[in-house]
This record gives structure tokens, C-alpha cells and sequence, in this order.
């Protein structure tokens, strides 16, 4: 407020702006009569239209100017506004220095400190009316129970019910209504209806209390139910009964009460109400019926913003982004203003699309509607780039985000696990720790897959160390991201007992114990998973399958994998994607099925993508099948030119065939474009410190002696056995074939390992590429001379070396 209009208000305040309560006592002063001057006076006429704050500051001057200030009508106008326009300190101002008050200024007061301060102001200026002697309303009341409801406050709601018991108004029906409301907004429903049943009358208000005070709780069939009742006993429902009640409904997902409570929407000729129809909007959308909520959408004669906010999240729960990005986009030429509702939901589907542009679009928009200081909001705008692979942009967002909540946080450390930056997503981890701010399910499934990437089994015992003590391990959610973790540490039989553990199962648990089986070469334990989820209540979905058959393809079950195949579509009805159909060809590719595979591929109901040609040009490379590993390479180049990994492949198809001329050309072609082979790079972690290593580097201080220590070892496997796989280098000696085989990463990364470590430790590598052949021939005769087991996780699959075997059964 300014320093002028309190200048202005001090008039009304004389010397002492601060006397206390006492010297503030009131009489009961009767209406008295109000001259034609009075309130005809153009300032009367002025506080009658006045719609803002900013208005009545400049009728203020006006008032007093005419020397106003001590008139009834304008003292009580004055306060009244004050208080309808949050302005409580300005009503304080005028309302202290009146000698007289009347109750109904008390009254208004308070109204206004209930509607805008805390529940503690409106409580002690309530203490100061009684003292005051003011004799209480029924509506003071109810002013004060509607807080505590909104605010959840249990304790002050039941003092204030036995206040209002105490003052009489038990058997009123307005003060009932709302002790009612207040108990079912408290989650007390149980309380609530026993006070619904004590009513010796109850309205229509009464009734859509208590209905949607059993909706809101989440009983959606006994608030319909109820509705029944109500009917029984003569009273009809009107539209606030069905917007109480449908979203319940939607909540629980329950389409059959949906379309009963739609029916009797329509038949009470409801359903043309935009509340009733946006509330069902919502519901279908809840039920899994977007279609049918687009119809009731399309089919609304007017529409409010909220009903294009639900239509908006539909499609973006549905997982259908780009048509939520459509319905904005025509909310926006239809002139309608976004609420921050509508952007996140917005920021949501071009996260979901991976959209930068119309993010950036959006971005902007919210800070021309002045909605960016939302925490939410900026909660959104962290996810949005974080998925939009602009992480630093995000980052830079959250370090500038005053009064970060546990979801943005969140929003962090899951924007940088998503974006391959597992080092930053622990630390931020570790900084939320040591801000004392306690991780909730979420932060640990978003942490947790970042461990996953790291594969440090050591890890993954201290995360779940840590989920144990924070009392998660009910959590079916972070139980199954714990599954998954030891499954990509290499630690399937944890994996496996932990899975048997839980009580509880979600179909993405069985998922990740179904796919861990699978990329460790277990396929028969994959299968026989899979046969068990289908005895019990769990339905497969159609990340389900692919794990199946792609655990059938690791271990070369091909009948299985085409069974699954045909049953998923056949017996449940899951329409196969291109991820499916690429799976399909590398079961048949892997095993040899070449022209299969390809005859596969030519009548495929949809067009072949990179992922089918990609898995077909990886089994010629396999099966050094060179006419149908061109037919695969010719394509792959068409959908996408610039990627060096396919044309390595086919070069290296040439060598193992070979035919060194048409190898001259794809490197060629390769450098003409400027593609390169992504380097091998192999990683293995000792002490607390991960170290990489590259095929052919000298930079590790320890090199020398890694280089002298795979000469020996060398020597000892060949001695074994070992006898090195050259096919793929040409055009130089022998000898200097087998050192270039030799400084692949990760055998320099396995002797890094046997040297730094206990004798009979197990050694875990990560490596980015598939495996070579001789790098994987290598490692089994180094488990069988070491006595070691070796673990390698490469970018596909694990391999688990030991005495001399890999469990792969070479079919990898």
C-alpha cells in the first residue's frame, strides 16, 4: 500500500492506530436511519460499481474530501470492500477508531480474515468478538469450518463444531452442512456421515455434500449410492451432484458407474451443463476411453477453460502428444487464455515428443502470462528439457529456482539419469541428502536406473542398503527398479530373490526379471517365468513380449519366440510394433534362419524400420551372409546415412569374406562423409574410481605394465589353447594382426583388473560395443588359466566367463 493512501486511511484512525482490544468495546447500535444525502452522495454511488482494489483507493480521497468518514454506510462499505479485495489491513484501518461498531462490521472482518489471512487470525479475531461482546452467527461459524477443511485441520474443526454446539446451532441446517463438509474434506467421512445422519432436515446442498464428500474420499459406488437414496427419498440431484461424483469415478476407473451417472446426466437433461461435460471428459479420458471423452469434448455447445485442460490431458495421459499439442494449439487460435494448468499438460507432451521447438514456444508464452514463478510450473520446464535432451538448460533452470521442493529435485536428478549423466544425477543426489531433504519412492526410481548404467555391484548394495533403511522396500515400484539394477549388474540371482520377496507384483516387475534372465543367455529361465506370469492374475503387456522373445533369441529358443509372437496378437490381442517384428528378426537371424528372416521382413504388414534391417544386418554379419547383409546395409543407409556403425558392419562383412576391394569402398565412402567407427571403450571400477580404457591406448598410468602383463597372459592362453581370430585385418604381418587384437579395451581392462585385485575376485567390465569374437574366444581361456570370473556387459547383453565357458553357450 502506499504512503499516501495511508495518509488517507489515518483519517479514519485519528492518534492511535493501535489501541488495544479494550478501549474498543462496542454497543449494540440499532440501524439508524441514513439521510437521502447520504446515500445518494456520488461517492455511495462510486463504492456501489466499484469491481478493484485500485478503484476504491481512488474513491478513498473522495470520501474523505467530503467528510464522509464517520457515516455507518461508508465505514461499512469501506471494510466490506477492503475485505472483498484482500486488502486486510487497509479494513483494519477503518474498522478499529468506529466507537460504535455494529455486529455486522465484526462479522465482515472476519469473513475476510477467514477467506484470506490463517486459520490462527480468523480463530483470534473470532476470541476478540466474543470479548467484544458480539453475539456469534451461524455464518462465523461456517466461515471458520470451511478453512479448516481446505486446510485439512482436524483438531481446530472439532473445537470449532463444539463451539457451534454450544451457541445454539446444532439443528441448523447451513451450520450442519458445513460441520459435514468440513469431517469429509478432513478424510473423517465416517464422521462426517454420522453428522449427515443426525440431520432431522436436510437440502439438495445437504445431499451434494455428503455425496461428494464420499467421492472425494474415493468411495465413488457408495456416493452413488447415496445418490440412489437421495432419490428414494424425493430429492432430485442437479448438476453439482454429478460434477461431485464423477470424479470419483474417474479416480477409481470405474467405466460401468461412469456411463450410469452419464445416462442420468442425459436423461436429466444435464449433460448440455460445461461443468457436467468436462467432468466427463475427464472421466472417460481416466477410463481409458479417450475416444468416447473427444466426443462428449467435440460434441460441447460451449466450453470453459478447464474442459480444453482436461481434452489436453486426455491425450497426454493417453500417450497420444501430438494430438494434445493439436487441441492446444486450437485453444489457443479459438483466443482461449492457457492457466498454468494448460502448460504443464503442454510442457508434458512436447516432453513426451522430445519437442525442443514448440517447448521453447511454450516457454516463452508462460512468461508472457507471467506463470514462470511457479514451482510447478518450473518443476515442468526442468522435465521438459531434460527429455528434450537440453539438460544444461535445465540445470540452469534449477540452480536458479528459489524454494526447490522434493519434485524439483527430482525433475533433476531424473533429467540427468535420462540423459546418460549418471555421475551427475548421484551427485545431486548426494546434495539433496546433505540438505537434509528426505527422498521419496520417486527420487529412488529415478536414482536407482542411474546405478543400473554404472554397474558397480557395490553400488547397488549401498542404494538398496539405503532404500531398506528409508522403509522402502514395499515400495512395488522401487522393489522392481532394484530388480532390474542387480540384473544389469550382473547379479541376476539377487535379482531373482528379491523378485521372489514381494508380495506385491507389477507387470513391469515381471518385465525387468523376465529381460534380465534374457541378457544373461538364461532363455529357458526367461521361459519358464514368462509361462508362470501367465498362470496367475497378471496380464503380459507388450513390453512383455519383447522381452520374451528377445530372451528366446539371446539363447536361440526360435520355436518359443515364434510362438509368442503369434500368441500376443492371436490370444491377446496386442497389436505388434516395430520393436516386436525387429526382435522377431534377430531370433531368426541368430539362429541361422537368414532367408527366413528376410522373407519375414518383405511381408511385414507395416514398413520396415532401422530396427528390423538393423537386427538383420547384425545376423549376416554373424553368419557372414554377404548378398543379404548388402540387401540390409542398402537400406539402413537410406533411413539413416549417418550412422558409421552400420557401415562397419558391412565393411567388416567384407573382410570376414574377403573381398577387400568393396571394403576399400565403404571406408571411402565413410570418410567422405566424415562418419567414423565409435571407439571401443571398456571400463571397470576399483576403489571407488572407474577406469577406462580405449582399444590401443597408452594413457593409463599403467600402462606399461598392463601391456607387459597381456604379453604373458597371452602367451598362456595360446598355450591353452587360444588361437587368435584375424579374419578381419589386413594388409600387415601376422605378428602385428595379433598385437592389434591384443589392445582391445577390454582386454586391457580384464588385466588391468587381474592385476589391481585379490587372486579368485570376480572382475566386472562394462564395454559400449558388442564383443568381438576374439575378445570373447580370448576371455574364456583367461577365466580357465586365472581361475577368475570375468562378467561383460556389453552394449547388448552379459557374459559371464568362468572355467574356461561363457554363459552365453557362444550364441550371443
Amino acid at each position: 500500500m502506499s504512503s499516501h493512501s495511508q495518509c488517507q486511511l489515518s483519517v479514519f484512525t485519528n492518534s492511535t492506530p493501535t489501541q488495544t482490544f479494550h478501549e474498543h468495546k462496542h454497543t449494540l447500535s440499532q440501524r439508524a436511519y441514513i439521510p437521502s444525502r447520504i446515500y445518494r452522495h456520488p461517492s455511495a454511488l462510486l463504492l456501489e460499481v466499484c469491481t478493484s482494489l485500485k478503484e476504491l483507493r481512488r474513491i478513498l480521497p473522495l470520501i474523505i474530501k467530503s467528510g464522509l468518514c464517520d457515516q455507518h454506510l461508508f465505514q461499512t462499505k469501506l471494510v466490506s470492500l477492503f475485505c472483498k479485495y484482500n486488502s486486510l489491513s487497509d479494513a483494519a484501518r477503518v474498522f478499529e477508531p468506529i466507537p460504535d461498531k455494529l455486529d455486522a462490521l465484526y462479522h465482515t472482518m472476519l469473513k475476510g480474515y477467514a477467506k484470506f489471512s490463517s486459520l490462527d487470525d480468523a480463530v483470534s479475531f473470532l476470541i476478540r468478538m466474543r470479548y467484544d461482546d458480539v453475539a456469534p452467527v451461524v455464518y462465523n461459524y461456517t466461515y471458520l469450518l470451511k478453512v479448516c477443511g481446505d486446510v485439512g485441520e482436524i483438531r481446530r474443526g472439532k473445537e470449532i463444531h463444539g463451539q457451534l454446539i454450544v451457541n445454539g446451532f446444532s439443528l441448523d441446517l447451513f451450520a450442519m452442512t458445513g460441520v459435514v463438509n468440513m469431517y469429509a474434506k478432513c478424510g473423517q467421512i465416517e464422521e462426517a456421515y454420522k453428522m449427515f445422519d443426525r440431520m432431522p432436515e436436510r437440502d439438495l446442498v445437504s445431499w451434494n455434500t455428503i455425496v461428494a464428500g464420499f467421492a472425494q474420499n474415493g468411495f465413488a459406488e457408495l456416493a452413488l449410492d447415496l445418490v440412489t437414496r437421495m432419490h428414494e427419498e424425493g430429492r432430485r440431484g442437479d448438476f453439482i451432484t454429478i460434477v461431485s461424483i464423477l470424479p470419483a469415478v474417474a479416480n477409481v476407473g470405474s467405466l460401468r458407474i461412469g456411463k450410469a451417472v452419464h445416462g442420468y446426466a442425459m436423461r436429466a437433461g444435464f449433460d448440455s451443463v460445461v461443468n457436467v461435460s468436462t467432468a466427463l471428459v475427464d472421466m472417460y479420458a481416466k477410463c481409458g476411453r479417450v475416444e468416447t471423452a473427444r466426443l462428449v469434448f467435440d460434441g460441447m455447445k460451449s466450453r470453459n477453460v478447464v474442459s480444453w485442460n482436461s481434452m489436453i490431458a486426455a491425450y497426454v495421459e493417453g500417450g497420444n502428444p501430438e494430438e494434445a499439442m493439436r487441441i492446444f494449439q486450437k485453444m489457443l487460435d479459438q483466443g482461449v487464455e492457457p492457466t498454468n494448468v494448460t502448460i504443464m499438460e503442454a510442457l508434458h507432451a512436447c516432453a513426451d515428443l522430445g519437442d525442443l521447438e514448440r517447448g521453447l514456444f511454450i516457454h516463452k508464452l508462460l512468461d508472457q502470462l507471467k506463470l514462470g514463478t511457479d514451482v510447478s510450473m518450473t518443476n515442468s520446464l526442468i522435465s521438459m528439457y531434460s527429455k528434450c535432451k537440453n539438460v544444461d538448460i535445465a540445470a540452469d533452470i534449477f540452480s536458479k529456482l528459489q524454494g526447490k521442493t522434493l519434485v524439483s529435485w527430482n525433475a533433476m536428478i531424473l533429467g540427468y539419469a535420462q540423459n546418460g549423466c549418471v555421475n551427475e544425477a548421484l551427485n545431486y543426489f548426494c546434495k539433496m541428502r546433505s540438505k537434509n531433504i528426505k527422498p521419496d519412492s520417486f527420487t529412488m526410481v529415478s536414482v536407482i536406473p542411474a546405478l543400473a548404467e554404472l554397474s558397480v555391484i557395490r553400488h547397488a548394495k549401498w542404494i538398496h542398503a539405503l532404500v531398506i533403511r528409508s522403509c522402502f522396500e514395499k515400495n512395488v515400484f522401487v522393489m522392481t527398479a532394484l530388480i532390474d539394477m542387480y540384473a544389469k549388474c550382473g547379479a541376476v540371482g539377487t535379482a531373482r530373490a528379491l523378485f521372489d520377496m514381494m508380495n506385491e507384483r507389477h507387470v513391469t516387475t515381471w518385465n525387468v526379471m523376465i529381460d534380465g534372465y534374457g541378457t544373461h543367455g538364461l532363455g529357458k529361465a526367461a521361459v519358464e517365468l514368462f509361462n508362470k506370469m501367465l498362470e496367475g492374475p497378471t496380464k503380459p503387456n507388450d513390453i512383455t513380449f519383447l522381452c520374451a522373445i528377445s530372451a528366446c533369441s539371446h539363447s536361440g529358443l526360435v520355436e518359443e519366440g515364434i510362438h509368442y509372437f503369434t500368441s500376443m496378437k492371436k490370444d491377446y490381442g496386442i497389436e505388434p510394433v516395430m520393436d516386436h517384428y525387429g526382435a522377431m528378426v534377430d531370433l531368426l537371424g541368430r539362429a541361422g534362419r537368414l532367408n527366413e528372416a528376410w522373407d519375414f521382413i518383405q511381408k511385414m504388414p507395416i514398413e520396415p524400420g532401422i530396427t528390423v534391417f538393423g537386427a538383420m544386418l547384425g545376423a549376416c554379419k554373424i553368419h557372414k551372409n554377404v548378398e543379404l547383409g548388402e540387401k540390409a546395409a542398402n537400406r539402413l543407409f537410406e533411413l539413416d546415412p549417418d550412422e558409421g556403425g552400420y557401415h562397419v558392419l558391412l565393411a567388416n562383412i567384407y573382410a570376414a569374406a574377403s573381398m577387400w576391394d568393396k571394403l576399400a569402398k565403404v571406408r571411402t565412402i565413410m570418410e567422405k562423409k566424415g562418419l567414423q567407427k565409435t571407439p571401443g571403450c571398456s571400463l571397470v571400477e576399483l576403489k571407488n574410481e572407474v577406469h577406462s580404457f580405449y582399444s590401443g591406448s597408452t594413457n593409463h598410468p599403467q600402462s606399461k605394465r598392463i601391456y607387459t602383463f597381456l604379453e604373458t597372459l597371452i602367451d598362456e592362453i595360446k598355450a591353452a589353447g587360444y588361437v587368435p581370430c584375424t579374419n578381419s585385418i589386413h594388409d600387415v604381418e601376422d605378428y602385428v594382426q595379433e598385437n592389434l587384437l591384443s589392445s582391445h579395451s577390454e582386454k586391457l581392462a580384464i588385466a588391468f583388473g587381474i592385476l589391481n585385485s585379490s587372486p579368485g575376485s570376480t572382475i566386472h567390465i562394462r564395454k559400449n560395443l558388442r564383443v568381438c569374437g576374439d575378445c570373447h574366444n580370448a576371455t574364456k581361456y583367461i577365466s580357465l588359466v586365472t581361475g577368475r570370473e570375468i562378467i561383460v556387459r556389453d552394449m547388448h547383453r552379459f557374459h559371464c566367463f568362468k572355467n574356461g565357458v561363457c554363459s552365453c553357450g557362444d550364441y550371443w
